[in-house]
């Protein structure tokens, strides 16, 4: 018999309570949101505490600017999340049944989309407050990969995002009609534990390559940090694709690996299409730093 991990009995609610007919919950989710973030604050605070670090030894916040753009970055991060998702995952549903947009807490958040919209909310608050983007760009980007390990340490504990088929030991069988049919597998099928492969690509080594280069003096060549974390999200996520589940949405008995970019027998998923030009952009951004430092 093949051997397999049970999925761990953890409940995505930490706990919840009804009043009346409205039931309250938190959720593992919404915490990973809250002490990433959390943790990024406290990350940028450390390091703008050095000037030294800085280009003209002036860094990109001040402590009250940094507070002041929590609130720019949590509503980019939601707003970008939930529209990329409704974009690029599932714009079909969507258009039947607008409502259904706004109920955030049914799940459904892109990670690209989030990424645009702190973009957009970082455009906008460095040009009303006259900061240098590059630079605050960096920042940002030395502080995300705790809040990428946790949200999808989150999504394992969800069972959801859940990988393909497999007969490695670590595979894991997780609870739902969908996660245990793996073609003629007939009983439990045990599937890549992918959540916990991102939220060591894109969390654990991504977030130590980053904070190496902040140790040093990448802070001195605005934009060499952003073009890492770009180009080695889109590498991570990319990778991980090979390994993850396609969306349900993209597959048919002709696509069953969920390509939305296909040429014969091989192509691209959603997320290797939107991720691959992260790695080309970063890789551009890094060469460009380098010159002009």
């Amino acid at each position: 018999m093949q051997a397999v991990i049970k999925f761990p009995n953890i409940s995505p609610e930490l706990f919840s309570f009804s009043i009346g007919d409205f039931e309250f919950a938190l959720r593992w989710y919404a915490l990973a949101y809250i002490f990433g973030i959390l943790i990024a604050w406290r990350l940028i605070l450390h390091f703008i505490r050095q000037p030294q670090k800085w280009p003209n030894a002036t860094p990109p916040f001040t402590p009250e600017l940094i507070e002041a753009f929590l609130t720019w970055a949590i509503i980019g991060i939601v707003l970008g999340g939930r529209i990329g998702y409704v974009i690029f995952y599932n714009p079909a549903d969507f258009a039947a049944n607008p409502l259904d947009i706004l109920k955030v807490w049914q799940g459904g958040m892109s990670f690209h989309g989030g990424f645009a919209g702190v973009a957009v909310a970082a455009i906008v608050f460095c040009r009303r407050h006259k900061l240098p983007m590059l630079s605050v760009a960096d920042a940002l980007a030395m502080a995300t990969p705790p809040a990428l390990l946790l949200g999808r340490l989150a999504n394992f504990i969800n069972a959801e995002l859940w990988g393909r088929p497999t007969d490695l030991p670590w595979g894991v069988v997780f609870p739902g009609y969908y996660a245990q049919q793996c073609g003629d597998i007939v009983g439990e099928c045990a599937r890549h534990p992918s959540q916990l492969y991102e939220a060591g690509l894109e969390g654990l080594i991504l977030g130590a390559v980053l904070l190496f280069l902040a140790r040093g003096s990448a802070f001195l060549r605005p934009g060499l940090m952003t073009g890492v974390f770009i180009a080695g999200y889109g590498l991570a996520r990319s990778i991980v694709e090979l390994f993850r589940q396609p969306d349900l949405q993209f597959t048919s008995a002709s696509n069953p690996i969920g390509y939305v970019i296909q040429f014969g027998d091989w192509g691209l998923t959603m997320g290797q299409t939107l991720s691959l030009p992260m790695v080309l952009v970063g890789i551009g951004l890094i060469l460009w730093a380098r010159r002009t430092a």
